[in-house]
């Protein structure tokens, strides 16, 4: 066997590590303006004033955007590159939403060009991108170390924008900063993180460096999670999904993810919902089909899990769901889809490298029923 692991950037973990956000600021050298890329709830917290008091004393001006919600759009990317221009250096802070569109900020500000020029690889991205800080606070996407940061496009697709510029080049995780998380998201996001972790320990892209980073990530957050959830002021049980998700985004930085996610684009593709919550949902319906396969990987992956083997998943994850208050719903917008739009969806061209890793192949009549399965969880069906 042959890979390579991509880069990975300098991570500094543990409780109270925001407080060295200036100093990891100053440490560039050169820095005189920052760009401030921060969740709308975050920012009136009080956090984005806090950060630009601390930028402040270090002599780094701060400029904030945080007028997005939900998945980034293209419109978002646009204005907060308004805000970006001039800047040194790109702070992220919040969900895997505020970290991409820092990081494609981060490319973009530094080129001048529209982000649609770099939408699925359509043109090589800035060799010199601005600095970039991302501080997690919701321990889901792991963003904060992957090369992938997807957005809408103008006629609402997700679109992707890959390349290792588009990587910080700091990453802050306090698990402090996580505490707060209502605890269905927490519950969403962490099952997104698990996901992460699978998909990349399981599909075809898989290998032993990405692997080592995934089974550590189903270890941790398949230990904590529940406790995150109940115990929302449990700091070990917070950091260890917080690591766990971050180390889940090394993972599929570097094998990918799988249909459970072909699942999810596809859904969101149709309506919103939360990308946690579709891509745990495509994954209990998918999994009983994909241990099928029986393969070394997944059964690594079980273990991982604390179990004896792959055929204990299936059981395994329902009833972690079930721990974690997983409500097995869609919002009442995909009443008005049926199981053929989304069908339609998980054929479409920008969600065929997650079918195609899949370690099974996805067949026409596999789509049909999982979309079938899927679309049955939109209240009314």
């Amino acid at each position: 066997m042959q890979f390579s692991i991509s880069s990975i950037p300098d991570i500094r973990f543990g409780e109270g590590s925001f407080s060295g956000l200036a100093a990891a600021a100053e440490s560039f050298g050169g820095v005189s303006v920052a760009a401030l890329i921060i969740d709308g709830f975050l920012a009136q917290s009080g956090l984005a004033e806090k950060v630009k008091a601390e930028l402040a004393r270090v002599g780094i001006e701060t400029r904030a955007f945080s007028d997005f919600a939900g998945e980034p759009k293209l419109a978002h990317l646009n204005a907060a590159l308004t805000v970006a221009k001039g800047a040194d250096l790109v702070i992220g802070i919040g969900g895997g939403s505020a970290l991409d569109i820092g990081k494609i900020v981060g490319c973009a500000a530094a080129s001048g060009k529209d982000p649609m020029h770099y939408a699925l690889a359509a043109n090589p991205l800035p060799k010199n991108p601005l600095k970039k800080i991302m501080v997690p606070t919701t321990a889901g996407t792991g963003s904060e170390t992957s090369a992938t940061n997807i957005f809408a496009g103008p006629e609402g697709k997700k679109l992707w924008i890959w390349g290792a510029e588009t990587k910080a080049d700091i990453v802050i995780l306090d698990p402090g900063l996580t505490t707060t998380l209502p605890a269905n998201l927490t519950a969403w996001c962490g099952l997104d993180a698990f996901i992460h972790a699978f998909e990349a320990a399981t599909n075809r892209n898989t290998h032993k460096g990405g692997q080592f980073y995934a089974h550590e990530a189903l270890r941790l957050i398949a230990s904590s999670l529940e406790t995150a959830v109940k115990e929302p002021r449990n700091i070990e049980a917070r950091g260890n999904v917080l690591l766990g998700s971050c180390f889940a985004g090394i993972a599929i930085d570097n094998c990918g993810t799988a249909i459970a996610h072909n699942v999810s684009h596809a859904l969101a593709g149709l309506g919103p919902v939360h990308h946690g919550l579709a891509t745990a949902l495509g994954f209990e319906v998918t999994l009983p089909w994909l241990v099928e396969a029986n393969t070394a990987d997944l059964n690594a992956a079980a273990r991982a899990c604390g179990l004896s083997d792959a055929s204990a998943l299936p059981a395994f994850v329902s009833d972690f769901m079930d721990r974690c208050g997983i409500i097995r719903a869609l919002p009442r917008a995909f009443e008005a889809f049926s199981a053929a739009d989304l069908a339609a969806e998980m054929r479409a061209t920008e969600n065929q490298p997650m079918r195609r890793s899949t370690i099974r192949d996805v067949s026409a009549a596999d789509i049909d029923q999982f979309a079938a399965s899927v679309m049955a969880l939109a209240k009314g069906n």
